[in-house]
């Protein structure tokens, strides 16, 4: 069976049961969570009243993966949100709040785009055999590394001005 690309209902139970109207089969959470992660639209609705209880059940889903110890929401953050519970700015919040998740996707997939997905692991990997030969220089008192040959300062050059081309391209 095909899998539709439009909004897919959810008809949550009295007995906390998540049935998939698409599939036809009962669901738990954590498959609610994949399709998130998947981009798939979804909205989820009382079976006995026909609410829109979407917001409730995604909330529901937050609350699991903070428990399972995946703490993404630092304690301050959670309390200044539920500070702005009742106060005057309380509409403002959620459009702030979207806008700001926006453009933090975009900047991850920015930096995604101009660095590679390993960068950070190039990096880390990089940083680690700086410290190791450091350690090792430090630990046995070795006399010092030759110079690097003017070849391999060049193409270091050259590689710091790819990446500064990079970063101002971001910047941009």
């Amino acid at each position: 069976m095909a899998k539709s690309t439009g909004k897919v209902t959810i008809k949550k139970y009295a007995n906390r049961r998540l049935y998939d109207t698409e599939s036809s089969t009962y669901i738990t959470l954590d498959r609610l969570a994949h399709m998130v992660r998947e981009g798939r639209e979804f909205e989820v609705l009382d079976a006995k009243t026909g609410d829109d209880i979407t917001r409730q059940v995604l909330t529901q889903i937050i609350v699991d993966e903070e428990a399972r110890g995946a703490t993404m929401l630092p304690i301050n953050f959670l309390k200044q949100l539920i500070g702005l519970y009742g106060n005057s700015m309380q509409n403002f919040v959620p459009s702030y709040l979207e806008a700001a998740m926006d453009a933090f996707q975009r900047n991850q997939s920015a930096v995604k785009d101009a660095f590679g997905t390993n960068m950070f692991a190039d990096m880390a990997k990089r940083n680690m055999a700086l410290f190791g030969d450091a350690a090792q220089a430090f630990a046995a008192k070795a006399k010092p590394e030759p110079k690097p040959s003017g070849s391999e300062v060049e193409q270091l050059k050259a590689e710091l001005a790819a990446l500064q081309a990079k970063v101002d391209k971001l910047s941009r």
